[in-house]
């Protein structure tokens, strides 16, 4: 922070080209907003019941508040207010980390295009979810609500039993046209703009390739998959594996939606996924988290016989780990898209074609 901000996407693009390959076709940077562009809030409780603290914790435990974030747009800015008031009209005593004592832990917040919201309590326990149900028309026009809970003394965000407490489970989010359902525990894109212009230049790169088929694995909530599955006259038959059941569920919602019957969405591992397929589609696309595909997938794709793999990365570092272990899926063109400026962070998407 600090720097203008095309120095950042400049230096960005500086650090991936020297990890992925300077002789690539780069596309030029996508850059959105440079304030104000996430869509999801992930805001650790601290403080008390009458003077709670919604942002991050010091090294002592002790919470910092950080509720006037350039980060955040307005519409999610305006919740942060009534989610602290709701703190102690809901008497939901924020979690003491030094000591272990208290009940909420994190409230994690999502932005849907057309400014509807999910609210997520992250609790210690059930105790407190009576209470959150009764005052729920407190926190006013918010779509979904959940409680999510996380018993143990541990740095993770959320734990993996959620409790919907609202009519509405899902929150749309509307991409390019294309309506990704969102349930609490599914993964989505942090900049909505910038993840627009990520699937829209997957899209392209899969139309120019024109297979009949193709895998999406780490799916998420199916937005590749949904925005690479073909128009009437050249429809593809997809499928779509991610380890999260609830993203599997909001994919299939989306598919249905669509009417796309040659896509489905199945939870699984995507390694053992490949690993255990008789056959390879024409096209993989893989969206890892920041640890990579891995050597077992890496292996396995450089073996195959896929023609192209599109790659879509958070750490160019495992990228070039992987690319490594594929030689003969050469990587041909390049685009860095600037998911999060302020930060070190970005996304890259590569195209790979087999020698």
């Amino acid at each position: 922070m600090g720097v203008p901000h095309a120095t950042q996407v400049a230096d960005k693009e500086a650090g991936v080209r020297a990890l992925v390959g300077a002789h690539l076709d780069w596309l030029p940077p996508v850059v959105g907003p440079e304030r104000g562009f996430r869509n999801k809030a992930k805001m650790v409780v601290g403080g008390t019941l009458d003077a709670p603290t919604l942002g991050i914790l010091d090294r002592a435990g002790a919470g910092v508040d950080l509720q006037g974030c350039g980060l955040y747009p307005p519409e999610l800015s305006r919740i942060f207010g009534v989610l602290a008031s709701f703190v102690g009209l809901a008497r939901l005593q924020p979690y003491d980390v030094p000591s272990r004592t208290g009940e909420l832990k994190n409230i994690l917040v999502t932005l849907a295009p057309d400014g509807a919201l999910m609210v997520r309590f992250v609790l210690r326990s059930q105790e407190s979810v009576a209470r959150i149900r009764k005052h729920l028309p407190a926190l006013g026009d918010v779509a979904v609500v959940s409680a999510n809970i996380l018993p143990e003394h541990k740095a993770v965000v959320e734990g993996s039993q959620e409790i919907v407490l609202t009519e509405r489970a899902t929150l749309t989010m509307r991409v390019n046209d294309i309506d990704l359902h969102l349930r609490p525990q599914s993964f989505f894109q942090t900049n909505t703009e910038v993840a627009a212009a990520l699937y829209r230049q997957a899209a392209a790169w899969v139309d120019e390739a024109a297979p009949s088929s193709l895998w999406d694995l780490y799916c998420g909530v199916g937005g590749f998959a949904l925005h690479c599955a073909g128009g009437p006259t050249t429809p593809r038959d997809v499928v779509g594996i991610e380890i999260s059941a609830e993203a599997i569920a909001s994919a299939q919602t989306s598919c249905a939606e669509l009417g796309l019957d040659r896509v489905r969405f199945a939870a699984g591992d995507a390694t053992q996924f490949a690993l255990a397929s008789s056959a390879a589609p024409d096209l993989v696309i893989v969206n890892p988290p920041r640890r990579g595909i891995g050597p077992e997938l890496a292996g396995w794709l450089e073996s195959s016989g896929v023609r192209h793999v599109v790659y879509s990365s958070c750490n160019a570092q495992t990228l070039a780990r992987d690319l490594a272990a594929m030689p003969s899926l050469r990587p041909t063109r390049a685009r860095l898209l600037d998911m999060f400026p302020q930060t070190t962070h970005y996304e890259v998407i590569t195209l790979l074609e087999r020698r």
